[in-house]
């Protein structure tokens, strides 16, 4: 049950919750904590606030306060590789990333806990990598006090089935295997640009490359380049160019002459609209199209770390991509805070 007294009335009272102070472009957090006893010289700073009135609290065995609500649901919603504060701040208790790794959300059960109306949890976009100490998601009870009934509910939702609905996984440590493929390298009429990005990109993620092997535009000596660093224990193939519609690129041909299955080529990305995914006995291999060479970040940054996580990306996993799937060539990316692949 909540009673209210006028603020002058309250002094020797206890707050029940975090009140909050705002100034524009300066601050804004907790100017009274949960738990202080009012003293007559915060009467004022308190009405600055525009708080004219406090709660008098008696909770009933049915009700519960934000802050216990806020807890319970927190260490239900946490699965696998996230952890929180045990603090909660005006309401609030925020998830954090326990490790490097990708975010993984249940949005169907997200979408069911927050329908409950009365508790919200927000969280950064699914399949986004991040870093240990990242806040990951956050989540309240609304009202400062509701039905203990409704607590209940979001925190079986959150709870249900085997996964935690935000889950951070890791990101397994590979050795990968480059093929660069094409005449126009091969033969040193241009100088390769590939090489240097993909160990860029792979070190940021954690792995590493094991052997670069350059290959021209012939599938039998493609095919013959991935079996070498399938040979010299590489646990994911990179191929780069050869992925167009040109006749001369056959890069695609060599894959699936290494033995490729499950072959994968195009997804409704840009850029990256000729990706290729495939797979040989249990090696991921991933066709790079040119765009990767222009591009600071295009489809395979979207899908490496899911494969290092992994998960298995089809068509089914591609077509998805389409929502979100188109970069606005920002003149300065600040990709992942951005929409690309959200």
């Amino acid at each position: 049950m909540k009673k209210t007294i006028p603020v002058e009335q309250a002094v020797g009272m206890v707050l029940p919750h975090d009140v909050t102070e705002i100034v524009k472009d300066e601050f804004k957090g907790r100017a009274f904590r949960k738990g202080h006893i009012i003293r007559a010289e915060d009467i004022e700073h308190l009405r600055r606030l525009g708080k004219n009135h406090i709660y008098v609290l008696e909770l009933g065995a049915d009700e519960i306060h934000e802050n216990e609500a806020a807890r319970r649901m927190a260490t239900a919603l946490a699965g696998e590789g996230v952890e929180f504060a045990g603090e909660v701040v005006e309401g609030k208790i925020s998830l954090i990333a326990a490790r490097d790794g990708l975010l993984k959300v249940n949005e169907e059960r997200l979408l069911r806990f927050n329908l409950l109306g009365e508790v919200m949890c927000a969280t950064l976009q699914g399949d986004t990598p991040v870093r240990k100490g990242d806040q990951v998601a956050a989540t309240r009870l609304i009202p400062l006090v509701a039905d203990r009934s409704l607590v209940e509910e979001a925190v079986a939702v959150a709870g249900t089935g085997e996964e935690g609905l935000i889950r951070v996984l890791p990101l397994r440590r590979v050795r990968a295997g480059l093929v660069i493929t094409g005449d126009e390298v091969f033969y040193g009429r241009i100088e390769d640009r590939f090489e240097q990005v993909l160990r860029d990109k792979l070190a940021e993620l954690g792995s590493e490359v094991a052997m670069v092997v350059f290959a021209p535009d012939d599938p039998a000596r493609i095919a013959a380049a991935i079996r070498e660093c399938l040979d010299a224990g590489a646990e994911l193939i990179v191929t780069s160019g050869g992925m167009s519609v040109d006749p001369d690129d056959v890069t695609r041909l060599g894959i699936a002459e290494a033995g490729a299955v499950d072959m994968v080529y195009g997804t409704p990305v840009l850029p990256g609209a000729m990706f290729m995914v495939a797979r040989i006995g249990e090696i991921p291999v991933l066709g790079l199209p040119a765009c990767g060479m222009f591009h600071r970040i295009t489809v395979f940054d979207l899908v490496l770390p899911r494969i290092l996580s992994g998960e298995t990306i089809g068509r089914r996993e591609l077509a998805a991509m389409g929502h979100g799937g188109l970069c606005r060539n920002c003149a300065r990316c600040q990709y992942p805070v951005c929409s690309f692949g959200k």
